[in-house]
């Protein structure tokens, strides 16, 4: 695929690259689950993503970092798209 760059002030990124989304829910693996499906859905090679957990102090809310290979825009906006319908997810970033 053909790299893709900032045309009209579209993206800043240049694609494909490596990409870390931040989500934000209830510290429960429920939240887990359902970020990494969405993440799944979007993402053919699962393999290559790299993961970081982290509770609050309490362990009432959860973050993860996720890296993964995004080969377009299109991709990465339907990702956060659907993290943002979940009703697992607080926030993403």
């Amino acid at each position: 695929m053909a790299n893709e760059t900032k045309k009209n002030g579209d993206s800043l990124l240049t694609f494909p690259c490596n990409f870390t989304i931040k989500v934000f829910g209830q510290g429960s693996d429920e939240f887990e689950h359902a970020v990494l499906m969405i993440i799944n859905k979007h993402v053919s090679n699962a393999a290559d993503r790299a993961i970081q957990t982290r509770d609050s102090e309490n362990g009432k809310y959860r973050s993860l970092s996720i890296t993964v290979h995004i080969e377009s825009k299109q991709q990465l906006d339907a990702i956060y798209h659907d993290l943002s319908n979940s009703p697992h997810v607080l926030m993403a970033l």
